[in-house]
């Protein structure tokens, strides 16, 4: 272990963690001010003002002190010593034995080794002199100590213990410096931090904090399905909401109309981005946060989205096309912006200009020049694509096909010898042409310048680490159109924790591709409806959704319940 000498002559930590990037210049100095007035540790204070998640800090100090770091999943699943140190030595000294070597070395997990009186307490109570000692997140190690020897307090009802010390006010505060004041205190700062790395860590895509008349209630949605979460008092329901306007750079005085912004930390080693959305309901604000985690790019590959290899090379040779309209369609969630993003992704080469105008942009790619649409200026998808085509483009991608204005200057800029990429709500890939047509575009437009729809769903995966085959009636399998096959083995997840006993950990797509070959446009013009359209594009070859999904049931990817989940409309 290092000695407290041996770091006289090293820089203090606050400054190494600014030269390595990890902490902005304004971070070091509020949290150096916030030392004049508190007996924090620094560590402890860049944590509560946001500026880096506990269990980064925690490996920077492992590399900072040259003390072997042990992360949260490290830890201990059992207890070990018991009865051997109380509890509240342990609490108050943020310690846990992780375990007894057969050379008789206590091998400890401490929130700070270098607390040697601590050291020195625990050789002369236990005997044993040889001590290995890891440095281990705080939070984590009093979680544990609660859950092994205590009375189960969590992290969450430690902060709340901390913010109900303070001067509350009433849930229902009106004075908007008081709102700031307590916002910006560290206990609230460091609970609304706690909420969204537990969001991130349980590989959250949304973060819902909803206030109802007894409760205020926090939700993640994971793989698409929502999830109670541990949450606050009601009580704290301002200060939380406070918190979050303020990040996001809201008006934190307006809770009767809905408001949007934007709010980028790092979380976890992780640039992440959270779309914040507001909505006054009757018991106050709901706020919705969207996660976009920036440094996942293995999303943009399209050959990583669930694709089978025939429908991969189809879709290769639609977006290869010098000209025409491609269409993603899908209910919001169904992942269609990411295929966009994979497609622009592929397609994006030096020799070709692209432009995007989304509502709004989720993610930057490097070499595409991206639009965020702003209704209140006029700069709407008809205005801004109208101004897109003046700007020599080869490719333009268009959020969503919204109305007739924006469809006819698509349609237009596809005939003129622009490959243009939308987006449209339709449960199935034929149906993109009828709500075309019903939105007034004319058919013989369409019929020439669509090259092809793909309608997709995103689901859950099996769990690869509680992955067990599934027996199932032959009757139920007929009953559903189930390709029956004496090879075929169907696999569900039994629930384990590395999938927080869903059974299920990520997601992929299934996909339905229509092509407009010689006999979709023939019927586009005759003004068909969708049952004709799907009628022909199934004769012609297209594999439906559902297909698809049974598709990936025979691979062992996912379940047959599974795919009726997301197929339940069609």
């Amino acid at each position: 272990m290092i000695e407290l000498s041996q770091l006289k002559d090293q820089k203090p930590f606050g400054q190494e963690l600014l030269e390595k990037g990890v902490i902005s210049q304004e971070e070091l100095s509020t949290a150096l001010s916030l030392q004049n007035q508190s007996a924090d540790r620094i560590g402890k204070l860049f944590i509560d003002i946001g500026a880096i998640s506990e269990a980064d800090l925690t490996a920077h100090l492992s590399d900072y002190l040259g003390i072997p770091y042990m992360a949260a999943e490290e830890l201990p699943e059992v207890p070990v010593l018991e009865g051997t140190f109380s509890v509240q030595f342990m609490r108050e000294c943020k310690f846990i034995p992780v375990s007894l070597e057969e050379d008789k070395r206590l091998v400890l997990a401490m929130a700070n080794p270098q607390d040697y009186s601590t050291l020195d307490t625990i050789r002369l109570y236990t005997g044993y002199q040889n001590l290995q000692v890891f440095l281990a997140p705080e939070n984590a190690l009093l979680d544990l100590i609660e859950k092994f020897y205590g009375t189960q307090t969590s992290t969450l009802d430690r902060i709340v213990e901390d913010i109900e010390g303070g001067d509350m006010g009433s849930e229902e505060m009106e004075d908007v410096e008081h709102l700031k004041d307590l916002a910006s205190e560290a206990p609230v700062i460091r609970l609304v931090n706690l909420i969204m790395s537990r969001a991130i860590e349980s590989r959250a895509s949304d973060i819902h904090i909803e206030p109802f008349e007894r409760d205020l209630k926090v939700r993640f949605r994971v793989d698409g399905v929502l999830y109670d979460e541990e949450s606050p008092p009601k009580k704290l329901k301002a200060a939380i909401i406070s918190r979050i306007k303020i990040m996001a750079r809201l008006n934190i005085a307006e809770r009767r109309l809905p408001q949007d912004g934007r709010i980028k930390i790092k979380v976890l080693g992780r640039d992440i981005d959270l779309r914040v959305s507001t909505l006054p309901t009757m018991y106050g604000e709901s706020v919705v946060m969207r996660i976009l985690d920036k440094s996942n790019t293995q999303i943009y590959d399209l050959k990583k989205l669930g694709f089978s290899s025939r429908m991969h090379e189809q879709f290769q040779n639609l977006i290869s096309r010098p000209h025409g309209i491609i269409l993603v369609t899908g209910p919001t969630g169904s992942g269609k912006t990411t295929t966009l993003y994979a497609a622009l992704t592929q397609i994006n080469q030096p020799d070709k200009k692209i432009i995007t105008i989304e509502d709004p942009v989720e993610y930057q790619i490097d070499g595409i020049n991206q639009i965020h649409v702003n209704p209140k200026i006029g700069l709407t998808f008809a205005a801004g694509l109208r101004s897109i085509v003046r700007q020599d483009p080869d490719v333009i991608m268009v959020g969503e096909m919204r109305d007739l204005e924006t469809a006819s200057i698509g349609i237009r800029a596809a005939l003129t010898g622009h490959v243009v990429f939308s987006t449209l709500h339709t449960n199935d890939a034929p149906s993109a042409i009828a709500r075309l047509v019903d939105m007034g575009a004319e058919d013989y437009l369409l019929a020439s310048s669509i090259l092809g729809v793909l309608a997709q769903r995103l689901i859950r995966v099996i769990c690869s680490h509680c992955k067990e085959e599934q027996q199932m009636e032959k009757s139920v399998l007929e009953e559903i159109g189930f390709p029956l096959d004496a090879k075929t083995r169907l696999y569900q997840g039994k629930g384990c924790k590395e999938c927080g006993q869903t059974g299920f950990q990520g997601r992929v797509a299934i996909f339905e591709l229509m092509l407009m070959d010689e006999e979709i446009r023939r019927l586009t013009v005759a003004n068909a409806d969708a049952l004709e359209l799907t009628k022909a594009a199934i004769k012609g070859g297209m594999i439906t959704l559902r297909d698809d999904g049974f598709e990936k049931v025979k691979e062992g990817i996912t379940t047959i319940s599974e795919v009726l989940r997301v197929t339940q409309e069609l």
